[in-house]
């Protein structure tokens, strides 16, 4: 695509200012160590004004063709994407004043922007003229779709509304990125500013490696005793572990206060989060938000995804009933009759030391089998075994030292993807572990263009005497989150804007979660699950252990999902914002389903509840995707079982008919080209042990 030409009445150009801006010399590895939070929002003024003449080009083409139109179309915001995502990443993972107060400052241009893209008349009006020509009725089927979902993006942005609804769509954008930013940051600052420090006799019972990386957290701040956070690595041993019940207390309640402070106060966003997306559905035309979001997914309504949560909810609460009795038998008989009632800070306590008792397996028995790079190693092998890529460690900058870069290459040698890496947590960096697309390349006429992606994650660190030992759910997050990563890096669909995890958001999982299954599996385990200090493989009796106790309490983490994936449902389908109904109650009346003890009055999980809120779109109306994959991947994994998890040929086949292909086709197509039929609706409950 070209540009204005801006050279001087003399034919010379003039001195640019932001010639040593990184994010405008972006070549293919991103230059993290040149990069400061002063160079975000010039960076991205400049792309948004490329991106802006541009944009007057392609409006004003009188002769349109794909190639000429279409195709400058998908790449009309392509740097700018680039540019955009870096700089969202490093406030994610650098959170300092300086890249929040960055993020803040593209923020209205940004969201101004790509809003007025969708709105813009005149481009709308080239696309029905477009669409109306005898050679758009001769696309081949790839591009025919992009033109499809194209004109349907066009329709739900707005691009028919009357020019006063477009205007105040473009302020509903505007404001929904700013609240959702500030929730976001809210949440991270409340996670930060909680430490709490203990001597050493309040951690009876937690793992040594948690006790020694806590007491190395408080030396390193000159302090005595342990610190500790509310970070993953440290707040899920304490409630695990902690014969302390008044330390698993402190840090339940202490991690239920999240998103509440003063200051930090997310309660209050919540309803206007909720009352503007009610108010853009509406304008363009939706019952709810559930349903202008989920017009183009598999679901295909709100309707539709509550009924699906509601189904699985009710074949589960039968299991999850006698589960709680049990645990609750459990603990009468180990505390006795007059011990306090179990609290929700006993429950995870109690439930290890059943499953212990139970199954004869402590989980840290595990972790010093699954040492992170041994991990990866394993990982890698195994998608070379079974989809033919190689994964080799290279250089880049980073914007941290934990950092490390790969590159991926196809089965012939042909370099088609790197990301990067960054598994550890930190004051500065947000929690949850996460897949993101720095750059999309893909088939081009000058040869295959490489992915760019990264993964991120809060895993255990290592500890000062040990490497990193991970638990059993951290070798799943990181299978999952390298699932993402494939989905991004085989991709072979020439369309932009169709290629790689650009589909249907509840088909997004699908990729991630069936490669968790890998885990369980015996002979996938022997290429990586090492003992850190012997070598020696996990002994099958600690093995058979280990799937004995894969469904322990499987009914409590499925209806712990489903209370996610209701309360965001009934949030954006049910609730109304312009009611009385406080929407912290509202939900915290809905989740009380869910949850085998009464909720205290203050409970408000969704005031830190990043996923739905932290985002103007994000999973807001869609956390429902986790379960609806769940139910995709439990199924097409059976053919891996049927003929061999590493067989060469099924993983050719998932990659041919549906890793690669994107968002390039209808994804319950994709998945009929891959099993021959359509989902099984009962394989997760089956894998699950719930029916």
């Amino acid at each position: 695509m070209t540009f204005p030409n801006h050279s001087q009445p003399d034919g010379s150009q003039p001195a640019d200012p932001q010639a040593d801006n990184p994010l405008l010399d972006i070549q293919f590895q991103i230059p993290f160590d040149r990069l400061k939070p002063e160079h975000a929002q010039p960076a991205i003024e400049t792309l948004l004004d490329q991106s802006r003449a541009a944009l007057e080009q392609l409006a004003q083409a009188e002769t349109r063709d794909f190639a000429g139109f279409m195709d400058d179309l998908d790449r009309l915001t392509r740097e700018l994407d680039t540019a955009r995502t870096v700089v969202g990443h490093m406030d994610s993972v650098v959170a300092t004043d300086e890249w929040r107060a960055a993020e803040q400052a593209i923020l209205p241009g940004v969201t101004e922007f790509y809003t007025s893209l969708g709105l813009d008349a005149r481009l709308w009006q080239a696309l029905k003229a477009y669409a109306e020509t005898p050679a758009a009725r001769e696309l081949d089927p790839v591009r025919a779709r992009f033109l499809k979902l194209t004109m349907d993006e066009f329709r739900r942005g707005g691009a028919d509304l009357p020019e006063d609804d477009k205007a105040k769509l473009q302020e509903l954008n505007a404001e929904l990125a700013q609240v959702t930013n500030t929730f976001a940051k809210n949440v991270l600052d409340s996670i930060a500013a909680f430490e709490l420090y203990v001597p050493t006799e309040r951690l009876a019972g937690v793992p040594q490696r948690v006790q020694d990386a806590t007491r190395a957290d408080a030396e390193a701040r000159g302090k005595e005793g342990h610190r500790l956070t509310l970070q993953a690595p440290t707040l899920q041993p304490i409630l695990t572990y902690a014969d302390d019940r008044e330390l698993r207390r402190e840090l339940w309640q202490a991690n239920g206060m999240v998103g509440q402070q003063p200051e930090r106060d997310n309660r209050p966003l919540i309803r206007r989060i909720l009352a503007l997306r009610r108010e853009k559905a509406q304008l363009l035309g939706y019952r709810n938000f559930a349903d202008l979001v989920l017009e183009d997914r598999m679901a295909g309504s709100g309707e539709a995804a509550l009924n699906f949560e509601r189904d699985l909810e009710a074949k589960t609460r039968p299991a999850w009933e006698r589960e709680n009795a049990e645990l609750e038998a459990y603990y009468r008989s180990k505390a006795g009759a007059d011990a306090p009632a179990l609290a929700h800070w006993d429950l995870a306590y109690w439930a290890e030391k059943q499953r212990q008792e139970k199954y004869d397996f402590d989980s840290e028995e595990l972790r010093p089998y699954f040492e992170l790079n041994s991990v990866l190693a394993g990982l890698f092998e195994i998608v070379q075994r079974v989809f033919g890529i190689t994964v080799q460690e290279a250089q880049a900058p980073g914007w941290h030292p934990d950092v490390k870069y790969y590159d991926i290459f196809a089965e012939g040698g042909e370099h088609i993807a790197s990301f990067y890496t960054d598994w550890f947590p930190r004051d500065t960096k947000r929690g949850g572990a996460w897949m993101n697309a720095f750059s999309t390349g893909g088939p081009q006429e000058s040869g295959f263009v490489p992915h760019l992606g990264l993964m991120c994650g809060n895993m255990t660190p290592p500890g000062k005497d040990s490497p990193a030992l991970l638990s059993l759910d951290e070798v799943e997050t990181v299978f999952h989150e390298f699932g993402h990563l494939l989905h991004h890096a085989l991709s072979r669909v020439e369309v932009r804007s169709l290629s790689g995890t650009n589909v249907a958001w509840d088909f997004v999982e699908l990729p991630s979660q069936i490669m968790e299954n890998w885990v369980w599996q015996r002979e996938a385990l022997d290429l990586f699950a090492r003992h850190y200090q012997t070598g020696e493989p996990i002994p099958e009796d600690l093995f058979r252990k280990v799937l004995a106790a894969r469904n322990y309490r499987a009914a409590s983490l499925a209806m712990r999902q489903y209370s996610f994936g209701l309360t965001d449902l009934s949030l954006h389908v049910e609730y109304d914002p312009a009611g009385d109904l406080d929407p912290v109650a509202y939900a915290r009346e809905t989740m009380s389903r869910f949850h085998a003890l009464p909720l205290p009055e203050n409970y408000a999980m969704v005031a830190q509840f990043g996923h739905l809120f932290a985002d103007p779109v994000g999973y807001g109306a869609g956390y429902y995707s986790y379960k609806w994959a769940e139910v995709l991947d439990a199924d097409a994994f059976s053919r891996f079982e049927q003929g061999g998890i590493f067989n060469r040929e099924t993983g050719r086949e998932f990659v041919d008919r549906l890793l690669g292909q994107g968002g390039s086709k209808d994804p319950a197509e994709l998945y009929r080209d891959f099993m021959g039929r359509d989902p099984d609706p009962d394989a997760l409950l089956r894998r699950s042990g719930l029916l």
